[in-house]
């Protein structure tokens, strides 16, 4: 079987492919192949070309049109004659098998579509025995409607005639199944196991949230990359690991954090991303389980991210797909020391753009929709981080009250040396 999960990415070249349809215009796609350039980088791809198409939807037989591929297919031999290699091609929306088997069909290099690439990047941060699990059934969810791209040796196993004179070979007279039905069995019983051991997994975590004490939960939730690990060490003096790359924490960290006179309890999760696979969600659910049971949830927003706004709404989307729409949440801006806009000049009569909205007007908006619902800080140059505090121990405290209230868990104010 194909060994999945790896430690290690070496560095290719790619080129990445998107449409620009009827709901997607083109600034939006050339934003969604930004990502997938950062995916790609993460994985530890050097994208080399864009290649973009208008079409009113995919080609179900090879997502773009023939003469796309005809010139994704020229720039590469073009590469290859150039002693510069193209080793993969990524496009922007999940294959289908019929797709991928006929694009590599034309293009004759290795072809993967944003779920596969998330998936590598997934397999690549793994540490732990829980993520790697779940990493691995949701590649194996992923993996088993493909199969037919994955084995060409689809000739059946020794089947049987007897003496008179059919296919099957002597010691070789098996019961007739294609390689293809028996890897399909191997798999689905491999996903049987992991299922189990996520569930035994499932039970461990639940057995450790029980034994927390009567503490309030607060998790930390947002798009990928966005700082969530870097206030968490900042909140609760810790070391969790923190990169300028997407999906550097996998695993759920939880920390315990005490602002005066109380404490609770921080978790850090998953990042979440367009068009995130829904195998992906499913397969970390052990993972998200930290969502489902936090009584507040600090959502945490890159403000310097153009499509900031959109990311919001990928977040809260997901989260109602975990049934947490209804928490208490506190949105918490983060890298405002990167927010950059452009000021309109006074003769400028066009119409007033995102870019041209200063931090300040921001701020103005946002607070007066959500009341103290939102701060702005900068986690990585600690601004505005004793506002949050402040914050946080208000809405910690009302919850704490109104949960526990007999719980004399609160200890007396005291001043660290």
């Amino acid at each position: 079987m194909k060994e999945f999960i790896r430690s290690e990415a070496q560095t290719e070249t790619a080129v990445l492919v998107a449409l620009i349809t009827r709901t997607q215009d083109e600034r939006k796609t050339n934003e969604y192949l930004d990502e997938l350039a950062f995916l790609a980088e993460t994985a530890g791809a050097r994208t080399v070309k864009r290649f973009t198409q208008r079409l009113d939807q995919p080609l179900v037989a090879t997502y773009v049109g023939k003469g796309k591929l005809d010139e994704i297919r020229r720039y590469i031999e073009e590469e290859e004659e150039a002693d510069r290699e193209v080793g993969m091609v990524i496009f922007d929306d999940e294959l289908s098998a019929k797709q991928l088997r006929n694009i590599e069909r034309e293009l004759k290099v290795k072809i993967l579509d944003r779920t596969s690439l998330i998936l590598d990047i997934f397999a690549m941060r793994a540490q732990t025995a829980n993520a790697k699990t779940q990493v691995e059934l949701a590649q194996y969810k992923y993996m088993l409607p493909r199969l037919q791209r994955l084995w060409t040796h689809l000739e059946r196993q020794g089947g049987g005639a007897g003496a008179g004179g059919g296919k099957g070979s002597v010691g070789l007279r098996g019961p007739g199944e294609t390689q293809l039905e028996m890897d399909r069995r191997i798999i689905l019983n491999r996903m049987a196991l992991l299922k189990q051991r996520l569930a035994d997994i499932d039970r461990q975590k639940a057995t450790q949230r029980k034994n927390r004490g009567r503490l309030i939960r607060v998790a930390l939730v947002g798009y990928t990359n966005v700082g969530k690990s870097t206030l968490i060490n900042l909140l609760a003096k810790s070391d969790v690991f923190a990169e300028n790359k997407l999906f550097a924490t996998l695993d759920t960290t939880v920390r315990k954090v005490i602002i005066g006179n109380l404490p609770f309890l921080l978790s850090d999760t998953v990042g979440f991303i367009r068009k995130i696979p829904t195998d992906l969600v499913d397969s970390f659910k052990s993972t998200l389980d930290e969502v489902r049971e936090a009584d507040l949830l600090l959502h945490v927003v890159d403000l310097s991210h153009p499509d900031f706004e959109e990311q919001i709404d990928v977040v809260n989307r997901t989260l109602a797909d975990l049934g947490c729409a209804e928490k208490p949440v506190i949105i918490v801006f983060n890298k405002i020391d990167a927010y950059t806009w452009t000021e309109k000049a006074e003769d400028d009569l066009t119409p007033t753009t995102k870019e041209n909205i200063s931090l300040e007007e921001l701020q103005r908006t946002w607070m007066a929709k959500m009341g103290d619902g939102c701060i702005f800080i900068s986690a990585r140059q600690r601004e505005n981080i004793e506002a949050l505090k402040d914050l946080l121990y208000r809405r910690v405290r009302e919850l704490h009250v109104q949960k526990y209230p007999y719980n004399d868990f609160l200890f007396d104010t005291y001043e660290e040396a």
